[in-house]
């Protein structure tokens, strides 16, 4: 695992935990302009950002999708596969040419309703993860309120 992944996931998840995630998780790439998930489709993976960069985007009306936050080395890509009913509550596309570790969802649920202690570190670090988006969010949305003449990102 490069440094910087395991410096922000020692930030998440205690490294028992994470090494029994990461041995779960399988690489993908994908290139630049790559749709990783629609707001509102079904949240059935989600990923740990190894290199690139990748933007999530919220739906508005009559606009394109602004940009709520951009994700990097280290970062979750989704949270919406933990919580029903597994729906994307926002969209997300490759900035970058994207590697990570990507996670089958029901196989993570699976592991963490086996083991209570694995569930709470896991719900702990998706938690903060979705505190943070949900203030990202809102802090853009108040941004595009204030400068409504303003087109995507």
């Amino acid at each position: 695992m490069p440094p910087s992944i395991a410096l922000r996931m020692n930030h998440a998840l205690p490294p028992i935990h994470r090494e029994r995630l990461l041995r779960v998780g399988r690489d993908v790439c994908f290139p630049p302009g790559t749709r990783l998930f629609e707001e509102d489709g079904h949240a059935d993976r989600f990923w740990i950002i190894k290199a690139g960069t990748a933007a999530l985007d919220i739906r508005l009306p009559d606009r394109p999708p602004p940009v709520v936050e951009t994700l990097g080395i280290g970062d979750l890509v989704g949270w919406s596969w933990l919580y029903e009913p597994y729906v994307w509550q926002l969209g997300a596309t490759a900035v970058t040419q994207v590697e990570a570790y990507e996670f089958d969802a029901v196989a993570v649920r699976l592991m963490y309703l086996d083991d209570a202690e694995f569930g709470r570190a896991v719900e702990h670090w998706v938690g903060r993860v979705l505190a943070h988006r949900l203030s990202a969010a809102r802090a853009r949305l108040v941004d595009l309120r204030a400068t409504p003449a303003e087109q995507g990102p």
